[in-house]
């Protein structure tokens, strides 16, 4: 009787220590998934964001406006258009096929 009672109790110790180490895992294991949810949230959020600023940054007016500021650009019209022509051709016409 006395050799049943101490298995028995071995048992019941080896299997509190085994649940108190799978409530610790599993714990772990909460707190690392909201640390990742956590992440994953932020991560998307900078996402958008970048997502709505890559689309502000290429708007035609925007760069328009670059080009003039920085760049120095203007539109083209008629008056500040110059034709090139090519050496020894008689006559280039306007559209520049000769």
């Amino acid at each position: 009787m006395m050799r049943l009672n101490v298995v028995l109790l071995v048992a019941v110790l080896v299997s509190a220590l085994y649940l108190v180490h799978t409530q610790y895992d599993s714990r772990r294991l909460v707190t690392e998934l909201d640390k990742v949810t956590s992440e994953a949230r932020r991560l998307e959020t900078d996402n958008e964001r970048l997502q709505v600023e890559k689309h502000s940054q290429a708007t035609p007016l925007r760069v328009e406006k670059l080009a003039r500021e920085q760049l120095h650009m203007r539109s083209a019209s008629p008056a500040i258009t110059q034709y090139v022509s090519l050496k020894g051709s008689s006559a280039a016409s306007p559209g520049g096929v000769p």
